[in-house]
């Protein structure tokens, strides 16, 4: 979600409405925030700001603006608090932050709040640290005072303050209370990272073991009393409204209480609440419905396609343009053209949509995964005519996300706000999509095609390249577009490959961005989801047209980008590259996006008519690794996720209606697919970046490499299933 990254404040609160409470602190780093003061509370907890909360019984409690998905930040943040701490690892814990975008906000977005675009640890780099740091000089100025000497000669080590020359200690907790007491420094020094003793190395996750024993607390685990579980009937096709209902046989099921109609800016229907999920299924199952189907979107995806078709073949606008690439292919000695398709794609995240949401009287109460905090706020308190003030969010775990939970219309988040409205807050009320739901009435990766086109001269170098892109746009239509769309560009559509590090004298990037009635939204790596895959398969379509191996080409043209090329070398020279493995063909690719550069070399055999994915060696560049281990995890997830959408993803439509309903037909990786996989991380001193989603685009085009080198034949449609490719 690179999209949400460098958001304009003004803009953004301007464009979405609703959301003027929230204000950018210049200095929330180390101080109090707005709302929380520094006390000892009723359990004598000190709280030095809004970010860490440590207890007489010395635990530190850190509070994470982001939401923790699988993908490592209540591991993360923590691990930059307890650094600067010099807290012991033992002692750490996370919660889930207050939808609060005065004290957490994500830096990169301004006065919002929110998880996405892989910003999480590297907005928060030095916000936690410094915060961490402000903390444990507290805590040495309290044992100062206590000891009665200079707060220069007390130590701090794993948890334990202690003065050497006295040989007096004491842990967190027992200095709590009277670190309270103390003023917050205005500016505190960071550790040198020679001194890190937390940071860059593995350590455990803090959500490992609710995860293993059942106690972490997701959506689907919260039971207020009296909650009623709604179920939705949505309409068959996008754009569809409800004309009427019969609820009769709905409500003869037993334990349905209620039914009733909704509407909301993004979505209606009819829901049925009943005392449990199945009573509600069944309940919905049972209702009849009549639908206003004037304004519905009736296309298949085949005639979405050849509209595709027919656009990429006239001139788009202008994303990128070095040099005069039209007139260097006319005069190139050689030109290739190949074109690429891309089917929608759903998020399929392992936990469906759901939404618990409580009314009472002027007040809204929501328990949720929660991935867009301010968006999701300021929604709901509109349409439920509150201040924005007035809703507050419980940030709970999620069971995966990959863009989905971040919807920009809130769709669930407000589908479940006005059921409990329609029923006059009597009751909680806990929205639940089935599997069937979500991948029916949810939002999609695009459908894109891609054409390319190269030169190259007579002595076979790279002079010219053209690439259009055809696609929509996800930020049509949502508070983004005001100041993400420029130029009637929609940079999500364009990165990967208006960014070409590649050294190529004329190039151009145009693009084209069909409205189309599919409701469309960012999916893990958005644009470079398909723009990796056309430039780096087309890349060694040419190398194999100029005769020169597809890695020594790409070195040759990543002069100017070091990392790009340090990350490439690294992957090529831990797979063996040009040292020939018999019956494994090998294919490599390397990608930047959100502004982590990742390589990977995918070997492949073949198993009578099958492929087999033997091997996968990935090299990531990330900046300063914060948990290594967690690196590793978030490159072997987005390459597992990379594979499930390459092997077999596809959402098809027929005359406007989803074809697929479940994982039968929209099929997700299965453990004996899975490769083995080897991460490597590049030493570097740089500040954080992301690493949930920059290990999935490299992916599909290392593996469709490899396959082109081992039977001569491109991919070039998505997925490669559709193309006659079976794995085993």
């Amino acid at each position: 979600m690179k999209a949400l990254r460098n958001v304009s404040r003004r803009a953004f609160l301007k464009a979405s409405g609703g959301l003027a409470l929230a204000f950018y602190l210049p200095q929330p780093l180390a101080q109090s925030g707005p709302g929380r003061t520094v006390s000892t509370g009723v359990s004598g907890a000190f709280s030095p700001n809004a970010f860490i909360r440590i207890g007489a019984d010395n635990t530190v409690t850190v509070i994470v603006k982001h939401l923790e998905m699988g993908q490592g930040t209540y591991t993360g943040l923590p691990t930059l608090v307890a650094e600067e701490l010099d807290a012991d690892w033992s002692q750490m814990r996370a919660e889930g932050a207050p939808a609060d975008a005065k004290q957490y906000n994500n830096l990169f977005w301004g006065e919002a709040q929110g998880t996405g675009g892989s910003t999480a640890l590297a907005n928060s780099y030095e916000q936690l640290r410094k915060a961490g740091a402000a903390a444990r000089a507290m805590l040495v100025s309290a044992a100062a005072a206590r000891w009665n000497v200079s707060a220069s000669e007390i130590s701090v080590s794993k948890g334990i303050v202690f003065h050497k020359p006295s040989g007096k200690r004491a842990t967190f907790g027992e200095l709590a209370a009277d670190a309270a007491t103390q003023a917050v420094p205005d500016d505190v020094r960071l550790k040198d990272p020679k001194d890190f003793t937390l940071i860059g190395k593995p350590a455990a996750r803090t959500d490992a073991r609710a995860k293993s024993n059942g106690s972490a607390i997701f959506t689907q685990d919260v039971k207020l009393p009296g909650m009623l579980t709604a179920v939705v009937l949505h309409p068959p096709r996008f754009g569809a409204t409800l004309k009427s209902f019969d609820a009769a046989r709905a409500k003869q099921v037993n334990g349905v209480e209620q039914v009733v109609a909704f509407s909301t800016a993004a979505t209606n229907g009819v829901a049925v609440l009943a005392r449990d999920y199945w009573s509600a299924k069944k309940g919905r199952d049972a209702l009849t419905a009549e639908w206003d189907e004037s304004e519905a979107f009736r296309l298949g995806s085949a005639d979405i396609m050849n509209q595709y078709k027919s656009l990429a073949t006239k001139p788009g606008l202008s994303a990128r343009k070095d040099g005069d690439a039209e007139t260097a292919l006319k005069g190139a000695a050689k030109t290739l053209e190949a074109a690429y398709e891309f089917p929608y794609l759903a998020h399929a995240s392992m936990e469906p949509m759901n939404c618990v949401v409580r009314l009472d009287g002027q007040a809204c109460e929501i328990w949720n995964g929660e991935q867009f905090q301010t968006i999701d706020q300021a929604m709901v308190a509109k349409q439920l005519g509150l201040g924005a003030e007035q809703v507050r969010i419980h940030q709970l775990y999620a069971g995966g996300s990959f863009g989905r939970r971040a919807n920009p219309k809130s769709d669930f988040v407000l589908e479940a706000a006005a059921i409990a409205k329609a029923t006059n807050g009597a009751a909680p009320v806990k929205l639940v999509w089935g599997r069937e739901d979500d991948m029916r009435a949810g939002f999609y990766r695009p459908m894109y095609y891609h054409t390319l086109k190269a030169g190259l001269d007579a002595q076979g170098s790279l002079v010219a390249w053209k690439h259009m892109i055809v696609g929509q746009s996800i930020l049509t239509g949502t508070a983004f577009e005001p100041m993400m769309v420029k130029d009637g560009i929609d940079g999500t559509s364009v990165e990967g490959a208006a960014n070409l590090p590649y050294a190529i004298p004329n190039l151009a990037v145009e693009l084209h961005s069909p409205k189309i009635g599919v409701p469309v939204q960012w999916w893990r790596s958005v644009g470079s989801t398909h723009t990796a895959f056309a430039t780096e398969c087309f890349l060694d379509e040419v190398a194999r047209e100029a005769k020169q191996d597809p890695y020594e080409l790409r070195r040759a043209l990543l002069g100017k980008h070091p990392r790009h090329k340090a990350a490439l070398e690294l992957a090529a020279q831990k797979a063996g590259w040009g040292r020939p493995k018999k019956g494994v063909s090998r294919g490599i690719a390397v990608h930047e996006s959100f502004n982590t550069i990742v390589a990977q070399v995918v070997e492949v055999s073949r198993k009578q008519s099958s492929v087999k994915i033997e091997r996968v060696i990935c090299a990531v560049d990330c900046g300063v690794a914060v948990n290594p281990n967690i690196v590793a995890m978030q490159m072997e997830s987005g390459i597992g996720f990379g594979l499930s959408a390459a092997l077999a993803g596809a959402i098809t439509l027929k005359e406007g209606i989803v074809e697929q309903s479940n994982f039968h037909d929209y099929p997700v990786l299965r453990m004996n697919q899975m490769p083995k996989i080897e991460v490597f991380i590049v030493p570097s001193k740089e500040k954080p970046t992301g690493v949930g989603e920059p290990g999935t685009p490299v992916i599909a085009p290392a593996l469709a490499n490899a396959i082109l080198a081992m039977q001569g034949k491109p991919i070039r449609a998505l997925p490669m299933s559709s193309q006659g490719v079976t794995f085993v």
